[in-house]
């Protein structure tokens, strides 16, 4: 059996190595037209940045490693440019000479990745402009860097690459601003989430630029002009596009391929595409999402790997089926992680789903026990059913392995009010008793049985304008003094019970705390006097990061300042 894999980076990679296991006499061929396999994406920015140093580390394999162990041809600098299903060849150029030569195949597997999106505005391709995807690209940026050395830079983009690099590039002392057209980083959070991610972006330096559509750039005093629509142009010594990336495919579409969302490649779940003995993986391909079922293109390297695994089996002999991508993903920002799995609120509505989230802020670990840091857990569910869809954290420690618990529960299909059942790890510098996860299945366990009621941030303008309710905040004293919403009285939880007879009765009442603990106590306080209450959800602390957020955003957009 002689296989053809297009791409040696992630799935194709993966798949070569699988198939050597299983079948150790197939002929197996890498074409990779960059001079590197098996590379590290996700650590690209981490070398510009001078947190990895050695440019070697970056690289996992090289051809001749791989050989040596697998016994599998790695031909980088070699392109394959066009494919014949029909006689089951592929036409492959030799970039080092230009020679074009055919290749024969039982099975070929199209690993191609994707590339960064190329937008056509003026000044794309100007020497100082740069996008990242490969290991070619990060050495242009490092050699430039070390160079020139730039004072500052724009990134146009402000997902997973955007973010880190602009932490990178911040840390060797460079002023940074992130621009885009999209009021909020990082999508795949809610906009509640990413005032957290902001908030920590500004922290450091970050200067954010959000809300702006870019309409080309120009060289200018030795630097580059980044021009923005309706809005002064922003200047800085380099450019970096990371608005995204676009699946290549150009070789499947000119083969015949069927192709699905922005042109990527449709497989079905053993990743065999619309044409026999051609498989697919990684960036270019059109998966189901696991919680929607719907189409979606999804570019991490968990899935592509597990792609590439698949089809080797499935070529071994075997039937491996891939179940569909989850998007669980997590990123560090400078000294916070930000963390997701599933669908978030946002694309829950958007896909028609009736959905209740609640919002909590746990400490990492036990309180008692030094160092612990908060983060703000959002969790979301299917009303009535109580399916599991998805989560977000945001905080310093703990935050990776307590998305990971949920990850694993959607995918085994667990209801939201199961967490609480889940026997988790404890030992006081680690979690507590009630692990963040058990307390988020309590709050929902509380919402299906009926003991919490919950009112959200977007609920704020309609209860404030509200003269039939009762707006009571429980926390402190000195909290309140120091800061609180418009309208709210103030007693504090352990006052309630004495002070219950200023509370009108007949009327429901709305609660807030700082985390929204003791607000829920004083709600089952009041309810057991006979009162119909509601809990914020997510407490003052969250309330208040959200808000000023906005503000900085609406304020920097209406002014054409950055902030």
């Amino acid at each position: 059996m002689k296989v053809i894999i297009v791409g040696g980076v992630a799935g194709g990679a993966t798949a070569a190595a699988r198939i050597r296991r299983l079948n150790e006499h197939a002929e197996i061929t890498v074409f990779e037209r960059s001079g590197y396999i098996s590379y590290a994406n996700c650590g690209l920015p981490y070398y510009i940045g001078d947190v990895i140093t050695d440019p070697e580390e970056l690289t996992l394999q090289t051809p001749e490693s791989f050989f040596k162990r697998f016994r599998i041809n790695m031909k980088i600098h070699h392109e394959v440019i066009s494919i014949h299903p029909e006689r089951k060849t592929v036409s492959v150029k030799n970039l080092e000479n230009d020679e074009i030569f055919e290749e024969k195949y039982d099975k070929l597997i199209l690993s191609p990745g994707a590339k960064p999106t190329q937008p056509r505005l003026p000044g794309v391709g100007i020497d100082k402009l740069f996008t990242l995807r490969t290991v070619e690209d990060t050495f242009r940026i490092k050699e430039y860097i070390n160079k020139n050395h730039p004072k500052s830079a724009v990134l146009a983009g402000g997902g997973f690459i955007g973010l880190e690099l602009a932490e990178n590039l911040r840390e060797l002392g460079m002023d940074v601003t992130i621009v885009q057209r999209p009021k909020q980083l990082m999508n795949p959070f809610d906009p509640d989430m990413a005032s957290m991610i902001h908030n920590e972006m500004r922290k450091h330096g970050i200067k954010l630029v959000l809300g702006y559509t870019v309409e080309g750039f120009k060289e200018k005093d030795n630097g580059v002009e980044v021009l923005l629509k309706d809005n002064p142009s922003l200047q800085a010594d380099m450019v970096v596009l990371a608005i995204g990336v676009t699946p290549d495919t150009v070789l499947a579409k000119e083969a015949g391929l069927e192709l699905g969302i922005k042109e990527s490649i449709i497989v079905n779940d053993r990743m065999e595409t619309s044409v026999p003995d051609i498989y697919a993986a990684g960036d270019a391909v059109q998966v189901k999402h696991y919680v929607t079922g719907n189409d979606a293109l999804i570019s991490l390297a968990g899935p592509a790997n597990k792609q590439g695994r698949i089809i080797a089996d499935n070529i071994c002999g075997g039937d491996s089926r891939y179940l569909g991508s989850q998007g669980s993903s997590v990123i560090k920002v400078f000294d916070m992680t930000a963390a997701t799995t599933g669908i978030n609120e946002t694309n829950a509505k958007k896909s028609g789903l009736e959905v209740d989230t609640v919002i909590l802020s746990p400490m990492s670990h036990a309180g008692y026990y030094p160092g612990g840091k908060v983060m703000t857990m959002k969790v979301v569910f299917e009303k009535e059913t109580y399916r599991l869809l998805g989560a977000q954290i945001i905080g310093y420690e703990g935050v990776d392995k307590r998305i990971d618990v949920l990850a694993t529960a959607i995918h085994a299909g667990l209801k939201a009010t199961q967490l609480k059942n889940l026997d988790l790890a404890y030992a006081p510098p680690y979690s507590s008793a009630k692990d963040p996860v058990n307390m988020a299945g309590f709050m929902i366990d509380n919402i299906a049985k009926g003991t919490l009621k919950q009112w959200h941030l977007e609920d704020m303008d309609k209860i404030s304008r509200d003269k039939s309710v009762v707006l009571l905040d429980v926390r402190t004293v000195g909290e309140f003094n120091r800061g609180h919403m418009d309208g709210f009285k103030n007693i504090p939880v352990d006052e309630l019970r004495e002070r219950i007879n200023e509370i009108e009765k007949g009327k429901p009442v709305y609660l807030i705390c700082q985390s929204g603990l003791r607000s829920y106590i004083a709600s089952r306080i009041l309810e057991g006097n006979g009162y119909e209450t509601y809990n914020f959800s997510g407490g003052f602390r969250f309330y208040d990061a959200v808000v000023n957020d906005r503000a900085l955003i609406e304020k920097a957009y209406a002014c054409g300042m950055d902030y």
